[in-house]
């Protein structure tokens, strides 16, 4: 393996050369209260990059306050930069690029979490929330477009290698492509062409604002995991599009929605009383015991589990590609490197040891210990993402879930 490896070589993006092919996923970290950076976040980020990766990227920041779908998300909005400044500083001294991730999650949210009535591409009910949600005016989309292209201004003054733009997961720019959401009349809706329309209009905002220096990396699905969602036949034709119309310089190529079918992101199950067990006193942990099982149904995890949609991927298209989703050992990272992928992209595996990308150059059969038992998400909705393997005094109930939801 040693010499033919390509792992610790450097790798373009656009403007940008990452010392590596490492780059830490936008998993969402729960560590903004009051839609800030904290010193929390400042940690975390600056001991990943410590730990080697060529890229971390800040996770989930909302261009518009009508995008949160947490109460500790990022909102880019100028008070904020010196704080993100201060971050992709401490960052940039380690030797790591930093990268911001930009979106809308659309019909993922509250009112009282994102001030409005949430907006999506269509009117409708939104069962996870729960809450009604309104479909935008055409005008609101071109000023939303325009917000993205904002939100990159804001990136570059906070000191942004690259931003990642999200157009995935069932987030706004990916309610407009599903069918399963977008169910408009007008030049948004029906055909492709018509859904595509606003992730291009936003990416021709975000193109302008990242000019000549910054990197532009789109996240996108390709299958949003459920019947009547997308499937390789469209998402073949978004990546085309990306790639030749919209100007994006990488593709992350992931999978699922999170308001209908979740664990197609994560693979697994969710742990429902470690979830519950965190969340605030009140209607919900109930309803979620009772339901949980039935609205986050378990997806079977596998290393590597996106690798045969995303050879499809590589085959049709000429860009760089980021392959995410089950990485946890060199073997299986030089074997996706290998099979064509420019970069490799891990969330939990770094929650799990911000140091693994070093641990890598140490040694060639380096595995994390991670076990996909999901604790860090179930968490993450009320608290900080947290690796349990560095937790202390659990709960008994809490460490009974974990063994039986480890991957083996």
């Amino acid at each position: 393996m040693g010499k033919e490896s390509i792992l610790f070589t450097p790798g373009k993006i656009g403007p940008l050369t990452l010392r590596n092919r490492t780059i830490r996923a936008a998993a969402f970290e729960s560590m903004c209260p009051g839609n800030a950076p904290s010193d929390m976040l400042y940690n975390y980020h600056t001991s990943v990059a410590a730990g080697g990766i060529g890229m971390t990227t800040l996770a989930y920041a909302a261009v518009t306050q009508s995008g949160l779908s947490f109460e500790r998300q990022l909102w880019m909005r100028p008070e904020i930069i010196p704080g993100i400044k201060r971050i992709s500083d401490a960052i940039h001294k380690e030797g790591a690029a930093a990268s911001i991730q930009l979106g809308h999650c659309g019909n993922m949210s509250h009112k009282n979490i994102c001030g409005c009535t949430p907006i999506s591409a269509s009117t409708g009910f939104n069962l996870y929330s729960p809450t009604f949600v309104r479909g935008m005016r055409p005008s609101e989309i071109v000023a939303m477009s325009k917000a993205f292209g904002q939100a990159v201004h804001l990136a570059r003054e906070a000191g942004m290698d690259a931003v990642e733009i999200h157009a995935g997961h069932g987030y706004l720019i990916s309610q407009f492509l599903s069918p399963y959401t977008n169910h408009r009349k007008d030049e948004y809706g029906r055909s492709l062409q018509n859904r595509m329309r606003f992730m291009k209009m936003c990416m021709d905002e975000v193109m302008k604002a990242a000019g000549s220096d910054m990197a532009v990396l789109v996240k996108m699905n390709m299958r949003d995991g459920f019947k009547g969602g997308m499937e390789l036949d469209e998402t073949l034709e978004v990546a085309r599009t990306l790639q030749d119309e919209c100007g994006a310089q990488a593709l992350i190529l992931s999978g699922g929605f999170v308001s209908k079918a979740p664990m197609y992101v994560m693979r697994g199950a969710m742990p429902i009383h470690t979830m519950t067990h965190y969340m605030p006193a009140g209607w919900l942990p109930p309803c979620v015991k009772l339901a949980g099982r039935f609205m986050i149904p378990t997806e079977p995890f596998k290393e590597a589990y996106f690798l045969e949609d995303a050879l499809k991927f590589r085959k049709a298209l000429k860009m760089p590609l980021v392959y995410v989703g089950g990485l946890t050992s060199r073997d299986k990272i030089e074997e996706v490197l290998n099979d064509g992928f420019e970069f490799v992209s891990m969330a939990r595996a770094l929650v799990n040891d911000p140091a693994f990308v070093n641990k890598m150059k140490e040694d060639e059969h380096a595995r994390c210990d991670c076990g996909h038992s999901n604790y860090c998400i179930a968490r993450m909705y009320s608290l900080e993402m947290a690796c349990h393997k560095h937790m202390q005094n659990l709960p008994k109930g809490i460490i009974k879930e974990i063994k039986q939801l480890e991957y083996k």
